[in-house]
């Protein structure tokens, strides 16, 4: 295969969703038809003690809840499927978002009775805001829920998208008989045996054939054949175009767990998603069919492997070719580095692989080379934007529990914080370190993998602080500066990268702040120009 026919078969993107919503189990079931995994487990059920293959940290498998990305891969028809599985809780929504930088498209999971709800919001506001192309699945059709055509307006009106159904539910809950595939113009019927992989579909050209009563029963049939014309005269046809530009949302229903639904929504979405897509740095636009390679980090994990305090960064390959044992250029560092065993990924599987292409995700083992929003290249300096990091919520002293293991403290809090799980700032009076995160869930996992990966403990005082406010003055050298950092120097403190930080107790004080030194700037997220 040549190299344009690599790339045109690459489709990587992102599920996101509230949590519980059945993101990783959809995951679970996309892998099994690529034939990945023979038995695709569910996150919640103990029944099947194989926990869900996609959430590989042991504090996910005890909370049923995912709370790092996890990158997969397979083989399906003639594509090259990358999956990136985000986290749905709220207290891990940065790493969904530096997630999305990395994504061509995303699929959006709806729990068919609870309908759109928060997290889903701001994680569709931040595709819009892209325009990355969304595909919706309403999922749980198996239970009572809402309205079809009433959860297709709540999508609508909440995340302001425009949607147009490529299937279609016959009954719901206890009555659910399956669905039809308006995209394919057939009938997948439901026999709620989730042990078979793929349920038959019969197919129909015309949906008056009274074949369908037969199948179905009468009312069914005709409650169909209204609610398909129904369809017809509401909403409009697919356009694909529309849907590549971010205007326009195909809608799935189905049920994840009976690996219901899903075989439509991969069919389909194979045909209409995009391939790797450009993708904006801070000098050009780098367009995918480039000859030399450029990709940037997302994210970076620690531990992939307990035994061998490995760290891993994942690098998105934006352009040209990654080959193993080639040197690249590391922009930040400006040195060349050269990688012998790049990763390809599936879950807690990796392989070492010798050429990746665009759209593809390497894991490069990485001792410390590494941060958040790096970018390699073949040689060219240039960075790709849009991976800050926010303002946390929550601020926490961190002591060391065990004095003893001073040292494996230190280690992995900065193991920790390179993955970006969390944000370290150092106090400039007294050199106390201060942990900030998005959600107070991060305080357990740090204590608890800093315990379990590293061998260290550690306790937490509160740390009254608002926000994190990071510091540009117009002139570092005036007088207002000094004053500013004179009165100021309780609450100053350096991020992990040497910038100075305001940790500002309240928005009276980022307020009062600004007005009394106006050319000290103060911004909420690290990244500003």
């Amino acid at each position: 295969m040549n190299f344009t026919e690599e790339i045109e078969r690459r489709r990587t993107f992102g599920i996101i969703s509230h949590p519980d919503a059945g993101k990783t189990t959809l995951t679970e079931k996309l892998l099994l038809f690529g034939g990945a995994i023979q038995e695709a487990g569910a996150v919640k059920s103990n029944k099947i003690k194989k926990g869900a293959t996609s959430d590989f940290m042991e504090i996910e498998r005890q909370r049923g809840i995912s709370v790092a990305t996890s990158v997969l891969a397979f083989n399906y028809k003639d594509k090259k499927i990358n999956i990136l599985d985000t986290p749905g809780h709220k207290d891990f929504a940065e790493d969904t978002f530096r997630t999305l930088t990395a994504v061509d498209s995303v699929i959006v999971v709806i729990d068919v009775a609870k309908g759109v709800e928060e997290q889903t919001e701001k994680l569709v506001q931040v595709c819009r805001m892209r325009n990355i192309p969304m595909l919706v699945f309403i999922n749980k059709m198996d239970r009572e829920g809402k309205d079809a055509f009433d959860l297709m307006d709540e999508v609508e009106q909440k995340l302001g998208l425009t949607v147009t159904p490529l299937s279609f539910p016959i009954g719901m809950g206890y009555d659910f008989q399956g669905i039809y595939n308006i995209w394919e113009k057939n009938i997948n019927l439901f026999s709620g045996d989730s042990r078979k992989n793929i349920e038959e579909t019969i197919a129909f050209s015309d949906i008056n054939n009274p074949e369908l009563d037969n199948l179905i029963g009468n009312k069914p049939a005709q409650q169909l054949r209204e609610e398909l014309e129904l369809i017809d005269e509401v909403y409009p046809p697919f356009d694909r175009q529309a849907y590549l530009d971010g205007k326009l949302q195909p809608v799935f229903f189905g049920s994840a767990l009976n690996n219901f639904g899903v075989r439509e929504l991969l069919d389909c979405f194979i045909q209409i998603a995009p391939s790797p897509r450009p993708k904006d740095s801070d000098s050009r636009t780098v367009d995918p069919y480039e000859d030399k390679f450029a990709g940037f980090v997302f994210k970076i994990h620690a531990n992939m492997d307990p035994k061998h305090r490995d760290r891993i960064a994942f690098v998105k390959i934006v352009s040209g070719k990654f080959e193993r044992n080639k040197p690249y250029l590391h922009v930040r560092h400006n040195k060349n580095l050269k990688f012998s065993s790049p990763n390809a990924f599936f879950a807690e599987k990796k392989e070492i692989v010798d050429v990746s292409y665009p759209g593809d995700i390497v894991g490069l083992h990485d001792t410390g080379n590494f941060k958040i929003g790096d970018t390699l290249t073949e040689g060219e300096n240039m960075s790709f934007k849009g991976i800050p990091s926010f303002s946390p919520e929550h601020f926490r002293y961190i002591n060391n529990a065990d004095p003893m293991k001073a040292k494996q403290l230190e280690k992995g809090v900065d193991q920790l914080m390179d993955e970006g799980v969390a944000q370290l700032f150092t106090l400039e009076m007294n050199g106390r370190k201060v942990i900030g995160t998005v959600g107070a869930l991060q305080y357990e996992v740090i204590q608890y993998r800093l315990e379990h990966e590293y061998g260290a403990k550690c306790s937490y005082e509160n740390f009254p602080a608002y926000k994190a406010c990071w510091i540009k003055p117009d002139d570092p050298k005036n007088e207002e500066f000094a004053e500013f950092k004179r009165i100021k120097q309780k609450f100053l403190a350096k991020d992990k990268f040497g910038q100075l930080v305001f940790l500002a107790d309240s928005e009276f004080s980022v307020q009062m702040t600004q007005s009394k030194y106006p050319s000290v700037k103060l911004f909420f997220t690290s990244e500003f120009d």
